[in-house]
């Protein structure tokens, strides 16, 4: 592959990696400058508990052009690829994962096919999702499922693992929403595009952050952040339970009018049930909402930078 004379920025969200994060650096880093004279390779440390810092720290020492940041605390890994996001100065900027599980033997290819096919998003797919319990697939199905209904746009098999021109970042850096959902947001943004497909690779080492309630959270998250639709439910729900009311309330008074009513006491009861579980359901997707609301109207930093470190000839 030729080689390109467009500068390249690397950027990677790192929460609990301190284990393998050199030794994934270096092999990142070589690839990158088998194709690119200028580039910048940026991880975040999301509030790591472990020695992800100290060990970021340390291969500033003997990494080239790479730059460090540390988060005063966890803001999560949608906050910190925002972090990244905006410290890159790139043409082109890569975002994956320190886990290795985002195959650095791709950013040759994504950046040729950026270069060669004049595109503005390279998007790596999932082709296979590797070694995954039954649990994650399920719920990694429904997950891309109910948000490719509700949002219209398809994200199944989905990656963080891109390549955004440098005019696809300025698009996204226009969007200033606090509730971020980053790849429903380069969705949104449109673009020409070109997608790869890729193996999910196993972890170098260590286990998934993610679990059950942290999926769950993303995934509400991304719903509120891109859809209206719960809301459409709750007044779908709200007119079918007024007609039905009605339809009871004819039936009653017919019944009581032929002297055929019934003491229902029973049915009262299941009624009231299923009404205050309807209303407590829709005021949990109304709340959820308005918490989007309240975070956005707070105007407080998506997140903040308490510790900055570079390859020191940089």
């Amino acid at each position: 592959m030729d080689r390109i004379n467009e500068k390249v920025s690397i950027v990677i969200p790192a929460y609990k990696e301190g284990t393998h994060i050199f030794n994934s650096l270096r092999v990142i880093d070589s690839m990158v400058s088998s194709i690119c004279d200028y580039y910048e390779i940026i991880v975040v440390d999301d509030g790591s508990p472990d020695d992800t810092w100290e060990q970021l720290v340390l291969s500033t020492e003997s990494i080239k052009f790479l730059k460090v940041l540390k988060l005063s605390r966890n803001f999560g890994k949608e906050l910190a690829l925002c972090a990244g996001l905006e410290n890159a100065c790139g043409d082109a900027i890569i975002i994956m994962d320190a886990d290795m599980q985002h195959p650095p033997q791709l950013i040759p290819q994504m950046i040729n096919t950026w270069k060669k096919r004049d595109v503005d998003i390279v998007e790596c797919v999932k082709r296979e999702r590797g070694k995954e319990s039954l649990k994650s697939r399920i719920g990694a199905k429904l997950f891309y499922g109910i948000i490719s209904k509700l949002t219209s746009y398809q994200f199944e098999g989905a990656s963080d693992f891109k390549l955004l021109d440098k005019k696809v970042l300025n698009a996204w850096s226009s969007m200033t929403e606090r509730n971020t959902f980053f790849r429903g947001m380069i969705a949104w943004v449109g673009f020409k595009r070109e997608k790869i497909e890729f193996d999910v690779q196993e972890r170098v080492e260590g286990v998934t952050n993610w679990n059950m309630l942290s999926l769950t959270k993303l995934a509400v998250q991304a719903v509120v952040a891109f859809s209206t639709f719960p809301l459409r439910i709750v007044s779908i729900i709200g007119i079918l339970t007024f007609l039905l009311s009605v339809i009871a309330g004819i039936q009653t008074l017919y019944r009581y009018i032929i002297g055929a009513a019934v003491t229902g006491f029973t049915t009262v009861i299941l009624l009231q049930l299923i009404i205050a579980s309807i209303i407590m359901l829709s005021l949990g997707t109304v709340g959820e909402y308005i918490a989007a609301i309240y975070n956005e109207v707070k105007g407080r930093p998506r997140y903040l930078i308490s510790q900055r470190k570079q390859y020191e000839n940089y």
